[in-house]
């Protein structure tokens, strides 16, 4: 088996509000491999969200280590993590987090701007990543010229366009009909499958949990549970 591209080593974050403590991982230690596709489930308030906030680099563990990609992600100051999180995460979110005045176009060059990215450049691998998720024809609309399901395939887009080995998604297809739900997925698969992209996945629904290769479950802020599933099914039709 590959070398893992994620390893937390008995992670603690403890967040302060007002005179409380609220422990929301109280040492957690996992385990991801290059390629996998996975999926985090638990009950609200498990540490869903706090788990997939620290391997995004987006917050840092009271206590523990994380290593990404072998880098030891404790050692790195705020420009280099946001370094990492442009360089090597695509993130995909419940509510799409897409600019409303801009084409999907602009949205999907944004990752590439930050980047420093060259105007022709930055405009061809957008076009290319719409292209990849089906929405070639749909460059020049803005989000609300589109459908809930073609809004979370431009969020995907621009989580793909800076070329990231992990894409983490938070309850991608929690504001989706179950049709295109199917075809988010359906895709996701897709990108795992085709280029290799590690998938971790938040979601609450088993339904979900069941497209991806291994299930991590959480509950009051430890890992109860890290079963593979034996047969992953397969998403519907991508449009």
């Amino acid at each position: 088996m590959s070398e893992p591209v994620i390893a937390i080593e008995n992670i603690t974050k403890v967040y302060r509000l007002g005179e409380v403590e609220v422990h929301a991982l109280r040492g957690v230690s996992l385990l991801v491999h290059e390629g996998e596709i996975m999926s985090i489930m638990g009950p609200s308030g498990s540490g869903k969200s706090t788990m997939l906030n620290m391997i995004g680099c987006l917050d840092r563990p009271t206590s523990g280590r994380y290593f990404l990609a072998g880098v030891d992600v404790g050692h790195l100051n705020d420009n280099q993590l946001a370094h990492i999180r442009n360089k090597r995460i695509g993130f995909v979110f419940q509510t799409f987090n897409l600019l409303p005045r801009t084409t999907a176009l602009q949205n999907v060059e944004l990752p590439l701007i930050y980047a420093g990215v060259k105007g022709s450049e930055r405009k061809k691998r957008a076009r290319a990543a719409l292209e990849a998720v089906g929405l070639g024809d749909r460059l020049n609309h803005r989000p609300n010229e589109l459908s809930g399901g073609e809004r979370q395939r431009v969020a995907i887009a621009r989580a793909l366009v800076a070329d990231p080995t992990i894409i983490l998604a938070d309850e991608p297809t929690g504001n989706l009909d179950s049709k295109s739900g199917a075809e988010v997925m359906a895709i996701l698969q897709r990108l795992n499958r085709e280029r290799g992209i590690t998938v971790v996945f938040v979601t609450h629904d088993p339904e979900i949990a069941a497209h991806t290769q291994r299930i991590v479950r959480l509950h009051d802020g430890l890992i109860v549970g890290d079963e593979p599933v034996l047969k992953p099914k397969l998403a519907g039709i991508e449009g």
